[in-house]
């Protein structure tokens, strides 16, 4: 790790400790909403080696299927000036994909270029969706929202269909560390129904040194508007869980935000995630929920935006009652 990639975490750290994973999170949605793919290249690294490889995770949220190809360790390579990261012959970066895969399980070739990209507003002091703790080493589990919203251009032959991505719209982030965290809960839409929005929020029951706790990442664009409500800068949250589904409701100093989102059980798809020294079954990954939610100013309780959004990634792990509160008001 170098002050490089603590200043811009969409950058490769490099492997930090005995077992250490990093990987990367690309959403893409077709323009008619009718395709929704995620690609997730990464590095593993456990301590004796024998797990230790980079991979390429391939999720079809419409047709619900799964694809985990595996690579050597020595096929990731990773810019250390550049959000770039090469797995194989297939290329992510933060300004499109470049897919030459022909796995076991998936074939996907073609390119998708990404325009009009749509940033976290972060500073210099708090880099990145996760601000300060970016500064802070051994923490079991890091995020960071790479990019919040933008444009396709391009398309990708995938099992040997051809999808246009034109038009279609794209979400990016990323995880690093030793393990996913004990629980979390994650929820991202950037395809509402009133105008041009983009939601990222993502809980977590997090190890820290000799205790834990519970932090949150949420992020709201409307417009060009950005809102954020946070573990740094003192929001507070309320997490309530009715079977699938999650309702939150989250409080900054000026402003409130509900989010209740809704799923199908079948719609959920089991990706691998980092756990001790392997890359183990244990995402519960949903691309089809759908999510309300509701920005109002706290004095007055004005309603600034309302709106319902589509092609909701919706994921879950661990123990969920160790984030949630026990009774829905």
């Amino acid at each position: 790790m170098n002050i490089r990639s603590l200043r811009n975490p969409d950058l490769y750290h490099g492997r930090i400790g005995r077992d250490y994973f990093e990987g990367w999170y690309f959403k893409l949605v077709n323009r008619d909403r009718s395709r929704v793919f995620a690609f997730i290249p990464g590095v593993f690294f456990n301590r004796d080696f024998v797990h230790s490889h980079s991979f390429i995770q391939v999720v079809d949220g419409i047709k619900r299927k799964y694809s985990y190809e595996s690579f050597p360790a020595e096929q990731f390579t990773a810019d250390r000036k550049a959000f770039e990261v090469n797995v194989g012959n297939s290329c992510f970066a933060g300004k499109g994909i470049s897919l030459n895969l022909t796995g076991t399980n998936t074939t996907a070739l073609g390119q998708v270029s990404f325009s009009n990209t749509l940033r976290w507003l972060d500073t210099f002091i708090n880099p990145g969706s996760m601000g300060f703790y970016n500064y802070i080493l051994k923490m079991q589990c890091y995020s960071q929202v790479c990019s919040m919203d933008f444009e396709l251009t391009g398309s990708l032959n995938i099992d040997g269909e051809e999808i246009d991505f034109s038009g279609g719209r794209g979400y990016i982030e990323k995880n690093w560390g030793s393990a996913f965290p004990y629980s979390w809960v994650w929820i991202q839409c950037n395809h509402f129904e009133k105008g041009q929005a983009s939601l990222s929020c993502s809980l977590a029951h997090i190890p820290f040194l000799f205790t834990s706790f519970r932090g949150f990442l949420t992020g709201l664009y409307v417009g060009k508007q950005f809102y954020a409500f946070t573990t740094m800068n003192r929001s507070t949250s309320k997490v309530y869980q009715e079977g699938s589904d999650i309702t939150l409701h989250l409080k900054n100093r000026h402003h409130s935000l509900t989010i209740e989102c809704e799923t199908r059980e079948e719609d959920f798809i089991l990706l691998n995630g980092p756990r001790e020294d392997k890359m183990i079954p244990l995402v519960q990954e949903n691309l089809q929920g759908l999510v309300n939610i509701t920005l109002k100013e706290r004095t007055g309780g004005k309603v600034i935006y309302t709106d319902s959004g589509s092609c909701a990634g919706v994921e879950y792990g661990g123990q969920q009652m160790l984030i949630t509160d026990k009774s829905k008001p």
